[in-house]
């Protein structure tokens, strides 16, 4: 059974920093495409960032140059660092795990949806 743990949300100030972290079980990410979306109220979820087994990345327009994404493969966990945050950041932060193995993270990924899912964790960033 694949299970997708998010923590490290919370409220923050905008230019402020925050780390979220997503401990995967019952696949590992280094065989994985996986990254993380984000749902606003009243908006369609939007990919934010991916990363592949190999570290290759695909990072949105919208969070380019503030938002970093990373994995350690030995934790089997993911993270998203997010600095310069706004008020637009604010959202429920979803971490994903493509179901099919292999494939490379790519600008594709952030409009997939064949994923595992994480429950959220939700960031707030007043201004």
């Amino acid at each position: 059974q694949v299970q997708l743990v998010e923590s490290g949300g919370g409220s923050v100030q905008a230019g402020g920093s925050l780390r979220l972290s997503c401990l995967v079980s019952g696949l590992r990410v280094r065989n994985h495409i996986t990254g993380w979306f984000r749902q606003a109220p009243g908006k369609g979820r939007e990919g934010v960032a991916a990363i592949d087994g190999a570290k290759v990345t695909a990072i949105a327009d919208s969070v380019k140059g503030r938002f970093t994404i990373s994995q350690d493969n030995a934790k089997n966990t993911l993270y998203l660092q997010m600095n310069s945050l706004k008020p637009e950041d604010t959202a429920m932060y979803y971490c994903a795990a493509d179901k099919a193995a292999g494939a490379v993270a790519a600008p594709w990924y952030l409009k997939y949806e064949n994923n595992y899912w994480g429950q959220g964790t939700q960031v707030t960033v007043s201004s």
